[in-house]
């Protein structure tokens, strides 16, 4: 629901709020052999390259309604890449809801947006278990702006922009702006979880964790996949190449690690 004029907060010049999202993604693959571990790396380099990453955070500075100033990309060796573009305040760029759904957002009140020495930046992370056959992929997606909007409105689309087994969300708002009268504002608009910000049917596929600061405006959420399917996690084959007890073995080892990465701790 968007705020009317009578409703909305005469401020004191420009909106000095800054809202940060850090969003981190996780895939892990189960890579039996050195052959299949390159393969992966190789795989999830091309696939995530920074050609693809700069569509992906071009987008997102659409969706957030920024204009984009400068990007610097690199691909690393030997794997890996970082994006990371400068915006700068600018009108609301509409998007179809075929191309970038929002839903359950946009954020209340969101008709003119206004943003200002703001970036967006990707960092890329694919890496392997020196000895247990396990590979991962991680991308750390960090979107900071200033003014009337929060980056949470891109929340949806980043999402269903990576194939992850794992997120970590984290938004916080920080700083503050004045109404006219010189009162401060910490926050300006509702928020008790960033799981308002994502729909439904994705919070079904997951295990979620808040942790959640209200006084500071921090925001946290962990999520992990619900279902298991060992198929999905074989680079280049399907468990049916395998026998049963080999099955069971490389299925604990790959919920192992889901679970180290979605609590934070090692297991064992």
């Amino acid at each position: 629901m968007k705020l009317t004029p009578e409703q909305r907060v005469t401020l004191h010049g420009f909106n000095n709020l800054t809202k940060s999202l850090s969003f981190n993604m996780y895939d892990v693959c189960y890579t039996k052999t050195r052959e299949e571990r390159e393969a992966y790396i190789a795989y999830i380099d091309e696939q995530y390259n920074s050609e693809r990453l700069t569509k992906i955070l071009n987008n997102v500075a659409d969706i957030i309604g920024a204009h984009v100033l400068n990007t610097a990309k690199q691909d690393y060796v030997p794997q890996g890449a970082s994006v990371t573009i400068l915006v700068s305040e600018g009108p609301v760029v509409e998007v179809p809801n075929e191309s970038y759904d929002e839903s359950p957002g946009p954020l209340p009140g969101n008709v003119v947006l206004q943003l200002d020495k703001s970036h967006i930046t990707v960092h890329t992370y694919p890496e392997f278990h020196p000895s247990e056959g396990i590979s991962t992929f991680r991308a750390d997606i960090d979107v900071s702006t200033c003014g009337e909007i929060s980056p949470l409105k891109a929340l949806n689309y980043l999402i269903r922009s990576f194939d992850t087994d794992i997120m970590t969300i984290d938004y916080r708002v920080r700083g503050f702006t004045r109404d006219i009268e010189g009162q401060k504002l910490f926050i300006d608009h509702d928020i008790n979880s960033i799981q308002n910000y994502i729909p439904q049917e994705i919070i079904q596929q997951y295990d979620m964790i808040d942790v959640n600061v209200y006084q500071e405006n921090i925001f946290h959420t962990k999520c992990k996949l619900r279902e298991f399917d060992l198929n999905n996690y074989l680079f280049g084959y399907t468990k049916e190449k395998l026998g049963t007890q080999e099955q069971a073995d490389i299925a604990e080892q790959l919920k192992e690690e889901m679970d180290e990465i979605f609590y934070g701790k090692n297991i064992k």
